[in-house]
């Protein structure tokens, strides 16, 4: 789905990396638990599995970095932004819990940053915060016609990006996932694709049963926009109905069990509080009349199988920021719980 996004006042601008050539990495001063200090080189920075790796690192807050990550899963170098715990520092020993944000369609790896004030939420906390860039990939391998190959984005974030962090930044093993539109879905896919790999999921106005009726077309529809061969990222409809139920969080539903679940979205498509004043057809009213729909279809399917979740499906909302923000801060303390993370 595509995400309107809330620009605020004070958008971080874009910023370039400082490294250059394939040297290795240019790491940052003054990340660590005093806030001063020379640069903390890291030599020589870990790789993922299959060879990604981190080439540029670049500060851009007082305990925010944003990387670059050459991506054998991509075959692309995309960037991550990460913000780091009042008491990390490059040479602990020790690990932090770890909070996964994805963002939904037509935006980027700035955006949780850009329309909420996650930063200031996750300083309360002795948390990591990991924004990987999604583009607009659907948060899957994707399937080109049954030949596969890239870009693969589900292994860029449950492999290569997990691994780096936990390499080269202390991300522990307690991992909790949340996303907005394609986000969300992504983070319900993911948590019930890799049983056990998050302690708790969180989606925000996603697509939670894809092949609902109607879902398949308005998908496809969605990702035709965005200037993509829909039939390359799950395949043709019915024809390769096995991936989409691959991919699918209602049919994947008894995986989630043992996982903490969190699914909210609106249903009247009418605006909500702190919406722009939009004709009744506006595609962000209309969108999330569906995406309501579609979320109760999940919490029906999560009632027959007993697996116990918390929903909010509320009655006004467009799809967009406003009711994200308000859903992120209320789902927040839940996220911090489910993976240990303490107030500081």
């Amino acid at each position: 789905m595509t995400s309107t996004v809330r620009r605020r006042s004070h958008a971080v601008p874009r910023r370039r990396s400082l490294a250059s050539g394939a040297l290795g990495v240019v790491l940052v001063a003054g990340i660590g638990a005093t806030g001063t200090g020379s640069a903390q080189a890291l030599a020589g920075p870990a790789r993922a599995d299959d060879g990604a790796r981190i080439t540029a690192e670049k500060k851009v807050g007082t305990r925010e970095v944003d990387i670059t990550i050459s991506s054998p899963a991509l075959g692309t170098s995309v960037k991550t932004r990460i913000l780091l715990p009042k008491n990390w520092t490059r040479n602990s020993t020790a690990t932090w819990p770890v909070l996964y944000a994805f963002h939904g369609g037509q935006d980027d790896y700035t955006s949780w940053t850009r329309n909420t004030d996650i930063e200031a939420w996750a300083a309360q906390y002795n948390v990591i915060v990991v924004m990987p860039e999604g583009d607009n990939g659907s948060y899957t391998d994707w399937y080109n016609y049954g030949k596969g190959g890239t870009p693969k984005w589900e292994t860029f974030h449950t492999a290569e990006v997990r691994q780096l962090m936990e390499r080269n930044y202390h991300a522990g093993a307690l991992r909790a996932v949340i996303g907005n539109s394609s986000g969300g879905a992504g983070a319900m896919a993911y948590a019930a694709r890799h049983p056990g790999m998050f302690k708790y999921a969180a989606s925000l106005s996603g697509i939670l049963s894809m092949r609902s009726i109607g879902m398949p077309a308005m998908l496809m529809f969605t990702n035709a926009g965005n200037g993509q061969d829909p039939f390359a990222i799950w395949g043709i409809p019915w024809a390769d109905d096995a991936n989409w139920q691959a991919h699918d969080p209602y049919t994947l539903a008894p995986k989630l069990r043992g996982t903490g679940l969190f699914f909210s979205a609106g249903t009247t498509g009418r605006p909500g509080p702190g919406d722009p004043n939009v004709a009744p057809w506006d595609i962000g009213l209309l969108s999330e009349i569906a995406v309501g729909a579609n979320n109760r279809d999940f919490k029906r399917r999560l009632d027959e199988l007993k697996i116990p979740y918390t929903a909010h499906i509320y009655g006004d909302g467009r799809h967009n920021w406003p009711a994200w923000v308000r859903e992120s801060k209320s789902v927040w303390p839940t996220l911090m719980k489910s993976i240990g993370a303490r107030k500081v």
